[in-house]
């Protein structure tokens, strides 16, 4: 499994709010279990843009925090026909000058995980995956019972 570090209020965005577009400078040929991480930066900006107001952007939720795991996803595919100037169906979420990497299957953690992250993606330590893994175990236990 890999990680992503993304800023608030994109991180929330993915986590609760519906999107399914990163965008990224860079491409990856990596596909599979992804962890995203809300950096420790925000873009103010980006809290008033539509776009996230729709998804219920929430300062107060425990997911709109920073320096934490706050969710896991799917990486299927990276579309990178914008960056070539070229037309994409990636949807609202899609910046016209990025790598638009596609997820899928978002679940949000029930809480925040504090740890550390990167610029790039980057490889989670297994305190931490094994931390994900509990905490998903556990609500599943809580929710049938």
């Amino acid at each position: 499994m890999q990680a992503m570090s993304v800023q608030q209020p994109w991180a929330f965005a993915i986590a609760r709010g519906g999107k399914s577009v990163a965008n990224q400078s860079f491409p990856t040929a990596y596909r599979g279990p992804l962890l995203i991480h809300a950096s420790m930066r925000v873009d103010l900006k980006a809290c008033d843009s539509p776009l996230v107001q729709a998804a219920g952007w929430d300062p107060r939720d425990p997911l709109a925090t920073i320096g934490a795991v706050i969710a896991v996803a799917e990486l299927d595919d990276v579309c990178s026909a914008a960056v070539r100037g070229a037309a994409c169906d990636c949807g609202p979420w899609a910046d016209s000058a990025s790598h638009h990497w596609r997820l899928s299957g978002i679940r949000a953690l029930p809480r925040p995980i504090v740890a550390l992250g990167r610029t790039d993606l980057w490889q989670p330590t297994p305190t931490l995956l094994k931390e994900v893994d509990t905490m998903f175990a556990v609500a599943a236990l809580n929710n049938a019972n």
